[in-house]
């Protein structure tokens, strides 16, 4: 069986501890703010988390940008060249063109290397909801030994069973990427109302409830794990948040306290998917029996 690395994009939101541990190769989206460009390193050498939603509660404006067939070209072909096979498992397609650029690469540098292959998987998921989905494919990998084909079957296989659940606090930032009216924006914002949304099985990110106030929109999280999760306290779940440590402390506590959960990783929401959802935002992953 050919050796392989698993390949992956900036939005997994895995810290660069993890990304190093699980042996991934990780490639940075980029974000643009005042003229300048940050590729969201895992390891935040461009810009820190804090700084970036530091700015963002100042006003600045921030704008994305996806991995483009070039930078996928170039890092496949330095895997290929070395004798290993590729699986990538991208952002969701129906949020970014990430996806499409390592189809596209993963086409071009195919007649190069004619007795390799790269496997793209469109993860249909979005921050540590990709992360945790490739988490769990590489404990998959370790214990069973699955060839690349063979993981990048099972992970067609079990990526709609990843949930995704978000509550976005600043309504603003919803209205700008427009996933919300200004009408709305503003009368939800009066009225202390929190979207309750999730990833769905096309990878979308939609709205589900709304709920009033904070407290309200975070226990709806808890409570989504409780009405879709299986076998919880067997389970490793992840919470992504933007610049709300202590809230998402709070959370992971709970779904301990409440469903035995055996773990709970937290970490930032890296600056690309932060530009769209703004500070305050927690999303909360785990395995179901559906999203």
């Amino acid at each position: 069986m050919r050796d392989y690395i698993i390949m992956t994009d900036s939005c997994c939101d895995l810290t660069d501890e993890m990304a190093r541990e699980l042996e991934l190769e990780v490639l940075p989206l980029t974000m643009h703010m005042d003229g300048q460009e940050y590729p969201n390193y895992l390891d935040g050498r461009a810009i820190a988390n804090e700084e970036f939603y530091r700015r963002l509660r100042a006003g600045k404006m921030s704008t994305t940008s996806a991995v483009n067939p070039d930078q996928f070209a170039e890092a496949m072909r330095a895997v290929l060249a070395r004798g290993k096979d590729i699986v990538c498992i991208c952002f969701s397609s129906a949020l970014s063109t990430t996806y499409q650029s390592a189809v596209i690469a993963a086409q071009d540098v195919a007649p190069e290397f004619p007795e390799s292959h790269v496997y793209v998987v469109d993860s249909l998921s979005a921050s540590r909801g990709q992360g945790l989905l490739i988490y769990l494919a590489v404990q998959k990998k370790r214990e069973e030994g699955l060839s690349a084909q063979e993981l990048a079957q099972w992970v067609e296989d079990n990526k709609l069973t990843l949930c995704h659940w978000f509550t976005v606090d600043d309504l603003n930032f919803l209205k700008r990427g427009g996933r919300l009216s200004a009408g709305a924006a503003l009368f939800g914002t009066m009225l202390s109302i929190k979207p309750v949304m999730h990833t769905s099985n096309e990878g979308k990110l939609v709205p589900m409830d709304k709920v009033r106030g904070r407290k309200a929109s975070l226990k709806a999280l808890i409570d989504k794990v409780g009405e879709l999760g299986v076998d919880l306290d067997k389970q490793i779940m992840f919470i992504c948040h933007a610049d709300c440590l202590k809230e998402s402390e709070e959370v992971a506590a709970e779904l301990k306290r409440r469903y035995g959960v055996r773990e709970v990783y937290i970490h930032y929401i890296g600056p690309v998917i932060g530009s769209h959802t703004g500070p305050g935002t927690m999303g909360l992953f785990f395995v179901g029996r559906e999203r």
